[in-house]
């Protein structure tokens, strides 16, 4: 499968914005899906997860209540809501797919990467 991010941009603190992944190849459904991001001179660290169904989530601390994960299999998509954004979270977000049953909130388990996209928030 074969990933590509968009939906970034500038918004306002307090603002929202949606991110999409879309996925080629006939397997998207088959790969739970997961979201990172990397800030300036920061490791990448995970955001959310979305399992095979949108029955399976999981979130960061930092995000969770504000941001929402979910896929369309039927589109090969993915998205990330984000609502009530914060300067902090001004970083390039990934999306990527878990090849591996292992720690979904780890880089590792994932094989896939699509190329980031850039949210920034301005206070």
């Amino acid at each position: 499968v074969q990933l590509q991010a968009c939906g970034g941009g500038l918004v306002q603190a307090g603002g929202s914005l949606r991110l999409s992944c879309v996925a080629s190849g006939r397997t998207f459904g088959s790969y739970p899906m997961g979201w990172f991001r990397q800030a300036p001179e920061k490791e990448r660290e995970f955001v959310a997860f979305v399992g095979t169904t949108n029955s399976d989530t999981a979130y960061a601390d930092s995000v969770k209540g504000r941001f929402t994960i979910s896929r369309d299999n039927a589109k090969k998509t993915v998205y990330l809501q984000m609502d009530n954004l914060k300067p902090e979270d001004t970083a390039v977000y990934y999306c990527a797919a878990m090849y591996s049953s292992g720690a979904l909130r780890s880089q590792t388990s994932y094989g896939t990467w699509g190329q980031g996209t850039q949210l920034t928030v301005s206070s």
